[in-house]
């Protein structure tokens, strides 16, 4: 591996609760995963590592019944298991893995990883058993050795923070294709990504179950790539992955910091545990180089303290950055700037979404694509080619006369920072419709019912996912924060239960020149209601309404006219 990044030229049965996927998104079957095997996808061909290589690694003696046992492959999930994997049977918060044991051994697991408590149970399959104290702490880099350290040839860049990493990874996925269609002559070989809306391997696109998979899946996945071609890969790094080691064995070539807002704070129990749960990701165990805002507090002191070489970026033009953007242009659909290096560079860029914040995205791509070894331009371009992002500030055009978007914002700042983006390119009025989630953090209620009254002219307050809430529990929460904004600077508020109904409304009231936003769901496809989860896109369910209302408009139109004629 070189020293510095570059970019290289030429329905189941139940089981362990460690792997239970996100209930507010849809299954997928894998084209990757062999039949009747359910999970992530796998290589195709792995060279056998012997047990007692493994308990080398783990600095144990080799366990009874090692001698001659070798493994192809290790998973977490007891579902999952496939003949010749090690089955990690970790503690949960309810369960322990080793409780999925027979399961396990039923489905072929060749060894089982597992601590103490799992370690009697494990005993009974007569498979053998490594027992270490923190099983999950271990298994990311048990991962790497039997899938043969898969990253080592992919050029690896992470992004986190708070808002924005899913649109910068598809913006840094686009400058990938451009270099390596480049390099290519026009052809270009295929690029991975994975993140909170999806997983690509080339073009074949695998639903994602959480942010960052678990470090068993994602090793599996960097071997899948390395088999297919991929030789640079772009990925969201959230702050659990980081605390629960689902990077471990990981070392990203650039590592991107976008920014920090009050987030997650039900998992982290202030700002400045979420804050070191991120810098992780800019220390020599996890990364070569980094790339980081200055336009946001934390990421100035992210740049002081960052155990890598950083390189800063920032929108606003602070000059003490490396890279910043100047004489920016926001439109309705897309920006355009002038990226400027600290070479003198120049850089003409353009960003196909609305919103100064993406302006910030596409910079931080663009800077992250070159300390990775890409033409400025290049990068540049390759920003500029994406068709959009799902679900952040998508635009849902069914033909009707005024703007209409479906975002994912669901957190207070970004909540603010995307209708301050719509109202800055509204001519009309804003009507938004917002929702917020249960059996999350519910602090951040009041504060985001408090940005939609006081940033829109109609602010519709509705369900998320409520899942085990009660939904009007929360819509009292979000109105409590709507109703604190004084009388004089506040839109109209409406309440819908009923997240289609509150759609509608928004629709209802548009007018030419208005923009109508969606928020908090974004490229989500389902609805967790009492923990049944059904089927519910915001994209969908707009355009429906969209036409829906165009089509009462012209029948009122042609009553009206016949009206007259009579």
């Amino acid at each position: 591996m070189p020293s510095t990044p570059s970019f290289r030229g030429p329905g189941t049965d139940p089981g362990t609760l460690t792997a239970v996927p996100h209930a507010d998104q849809s299954h997928t079957t894998h084209r990757s995963a062999s039949p009747g095997h359910p999970g992530a996808p796998r290589p195709s061909q792995v060279r056998p590592t012997p047990v007692a290589e493994l308990a080398d690694q783990l600095g144990i003696e080799p366990p009874a019944g090692a001698e001659g046992a070798a493994v192809t492959g290790i998973t977490h999930d007891s579902r999952a298991v496939r003949p010749g994997d090690v089955y990690a049977a970790l503690p949960g918060a309810r369960l322990h893995g080793a409780d999925f044991v027979a399961q396990a051994a039923g489905l072929g697991a060749a060894a089982v990883l597992t601590d103490p408590g799992g370690a009697e149970r494990a005993t009974g399959t007569g498979l053998p058993v490594l027992v270490v104290d923190d099983p999950r702490a271990r298994m990311g880099q048990l991962a790497v050795t039997v899938y043969g350290d898969p990253g080592r040839d992919l050029l690896q860049i992470g992004i986190t923070g708070t808002s924005g990493k899913t649109t910068t990874a598809y913006m840094i996925d686009g400058g990938l294709r451009a270099a390596s269609a480049k390099v290519a002559e026009g052809e270009g070989g295929p690029t991975g990504l994975i993140g909170t809306v999806e997983s690509r391997i080339g073009d074949e696109r695998l639903k994602s179950e959480r942010t960052t998979p678990e470090a068993t899946d994602l090793q599996a996945l960097f071997a899948v790539m390395r088999e297919r071609g991929v030789r640079a890969v772009t990925m969201e790094v959230s702050s659990h992955a980081l605390v629960l080691g689902r990077v471990d064995g990981c070392v990203f070539d650039v590592a991107v910091f976008n920014n920090l807002s009050p987030e997650h704070l039900d998992f982290h129990p202030d700002m400045e545990d979420y804050f070191r749960a991120k810098a992780q990701l800019f220390t020599s165990r996890r990364s070569r180089a980094g790339v980081v805002n200055i336009d946001d507090e934390y990421g100035k002191r992210l740049a002081r303290e960052s155990e890598v070489p950083v390189t800063t970026f920032s929108a606003e033009g602070h000059p003490d950055a490396d890279w910043r953007a100047d004489k920016a242009e926001v439109g309705p659909l897309g920006s355009v700037f002038t990226a400027v290096g600290p070479n003198g560079e120049s850089v003409q860029a353009s960003v196909p979404l609305p919103g100064p914040f993406n302006v910030s995205n596409a910079l931080a791509a663009i800077t992250a694509l070159v300390t990775a070894g890409i033409d400025p331009q290049t990068a540049a371009d390759g920003v500029a080619d994406i068709p959009g992002v799902p679900g952040r500030l998508e635009r849902v055009d069914a033909g009707q006369p005024y703007l209409a978007f479906v975002d994912y914002a669901h957190k207070p700042d970004a909540v603010e920072s995307v209708l301050r983006a719509v109202r800055r390119v509204t001519d009309g009025k804003l009507h938004a419709v917002l929702g917020c989630g249960g059996d999350r953090d519910p602090h951040k209620r009041m504060p985001m019912g408090a940005a939609l009254a006081r940033l829109s002219d109609t602010a519709v307050l509705t369900s998320d996912n409520p899942r085990s809430e009660d939904p009007l529990a929360i819509l009292a929460t979000m109105l409590a924060g709507a109703s604190e904004v004084p009388v004089h600077e506040r839109g109209e508020v409406l309440l819908h239960a009923e997240r289609e109904e509150a759609i509608a409304a928004a629709v209802a009231r548009a007018e030419p020149g208005d923009a109508v936003l969606v928020l908090g769901k974004g490229h989500e496809q389902g609805q967790n209601i009492a923990g049944v989860v059904r089927a519910f896109d915001d994209r969908e369910v707009l355009a429906d309404a969209i036409r829906a209302r165009t089509a009462e408009d012209t029948r009122r139109s042609a009553s009206s006219h016949h009206t007259e004629q009579g």
